[in-house]
């Protein structure tokens, strides 16, 4: 009890400070704060590095390296952190801490979206007034040039909307600050203001681009006005056509602020990190990050587990028994398949963006018969995981919800659920590229060996 009561007064007296710190800065653009604010983090960098550069994380392995890397220490990510047993935390705060901290909209529960990437860039929780200018300047910045309208509209509508949209994303590149003043010359101690003057274009831009090929894919090609006085979320609802669902209008803030950033090291944000290492402006950087989170290991699964619940569903039928549920799963597991959903390269316990997006359905759609079938899932596949020896963690990981919450809204074309991940991730990734050029962090270049200069690093030790 002593510790948990410790935990929660820390919790509070960190909201209380995040809250002070950003309320002096209230009449404050985000961009005036930021540069505030790096002079005294290139110190506290200076600092760090001399009391602990030579400090070891500890030795590598063979098995990492051929691994995937996976676990391999050797990364500086500013915006999160992923803890294995409390998830992710958002410069210091819980999923729940952030649902709770962050402004929300009128009349909304979930956080917005705009007060999250205001948190990654400084640090500190913004106010309403900071959020509403954010807001503002995004609605400013999001018309896209009309010859990135005729790309999207000349892509033929079978080819996949994530390609598209990395299509589009590149094609910014044409008006790059950074691309622009690099050519120019500039001093790379002021690199920072041009790349955040194209993550704050990328991040506005991303629903217009989005929603123009939502609209050429499935619909009829026709673009609806939106209202400016509204939210990045809410507009980008209505670009969807769910804009008059006040539901959906929430859960769109919920799932960008959960799905914005992951720490470093997963494929995206790695991507869009390694390739601004090379000062790549942040249009292409972001669309190298869109290609790997196309892939079915990172981006695609949340599509990947919808499916394998519809089908699921379609041979157990509606209120199954659990007899029946777990019949399934281990169909599953015996023809040589993994339960898609389940488990996590880092996380050991449920993670905490699932139990978000659980409880928000709890709210709004507990007697849908698909999140009934995702719950009854919940309760028995982490038992059959560990009985199998499948999983060093059994627990669902955060794209074991997202689709059946999409499909109950009408959302149901699954292909486009990963650009709209996309659309989210890019909080992330577009603010430590500003810290990356801020900290004038170098070119990444790894070491690598061969086979078989690996055998003679080691026989006959």
């Amino acid at each position: 009890m002593l510790a948990s009561t410790r935990n929660a007064i820390r919790t509070q007296s960190r909201l209380a400070r995040n809250f002070s710190a950003s309320s002096v800065a209230s009449a404050q653009s985000l961009k005036e704060r930021l540069a505030e604010l790096i002079p005294k983090e290139i110190e506290e960098v200076k600092e760090v590095r001399a009391k602990y550069g030579d400090k070891s994380f500890g030795p590598n392995t063979v098995d990492q390296m051929y691994g995937g890397m996976r676990g391999l220490k050797g990364l500086v990510w500013e915006g999160s952190v992923l803890d294995a047993d409390e998830g992710i935390r958002f410069r210091g705060l819980t999923i729940p801490e952030t649902q709770e901290a962050l402004p929300k909209a009128p009349g909304g529960q979930e956080p917005l979206p705009e007060g999250l990437f205001w948190l990654l860039v400084t640090g500190e929780v913004p106010t309403e007034e900071q959020v509403k200018s954010l807001s503002a300047e995004w609605n400013a910045r999001g018309e896209i040039p009309d010859f990135v309208k005729e790309l999207i509209d000349r892509c033929p509508r079978d080819l996949h909307p994530m390609t598209q949209f990395s299509i589009a994303v590149n094609a910014l590149n044409h008006d790059s600050a950074f691309a622009k003043s690099y050519a120019q010359g500039i001093n790379k101690k002021d690199y920072w203001q041009p790349t955040y003057e194209d993550a704050m274009d990328l991040i506005a831009k991303l629903p217009q681009i989005a929603g123009r090929i939502f609209r050429n894919v499935y619909g009829d090609g026709k673009m609806p006005a939106v209202d400016a006085s509204k939210d990045y979320s809410a507009n980008l609802s209505t670009y969807l056509g769910f804009g008059d669902n006040k539901e959906f209008v929430d859960l769109m803030r919920l799932y960008i602020t959960i799905h914005s950033d992951h720490e470093g090291g997963n494929v995206s944000a790695h991507t869009g990190h390694l390739v601004g290492s090379a000062l790549s402006d942040p249009f292409l950087s972001y669309g190298a990050a869109l290609n790997g989170l196309a892939g079915p290991l990172h981006g695609l699964a949340n599509q990947e587990v919808l499916r394998w619940i519809q089908k699921m569903q379609s041979v157990v039928g509606e209120n199954p028994s659990d007899e029946k549920v777990a019949e399934y799963v281990w169909s599953t597991l015996k023809s040589g398949q993994v339960v898609p959903g389940y488990g996590h390269a880092v996380l050991r316990k449920t993670d905490p963006r699932y139990t978000a997006q659980r409880e928000f359905a709890l709210r709004h759609l507990p007697n849908d018969p698909l999140f009934k079938l995702v719950a009854q899932i919940y309760k028995i596949v982490p038992n059959i995981l560990l009985e199998a020896g499948k999983a060093k963690n059994p627990w669902p990981n955060v794209d074991a919800h997202s689709g059946v919450l999409l499909t109950y809204y009408g959302l149901n074309q699954q292909d486009f659920y990963t650009v709209l991940f996309g659309v989210s991730r890019a909080f992330g990734v577009a603010s430590q590229l500003i810290w990356d050029r801020a900290l004038g962090m170098p070119l990444e270049r790894p070491k690598s060996f061969s086979t078989a200069h690996i055998k003679k690093m080691f026989e006959g030790k």
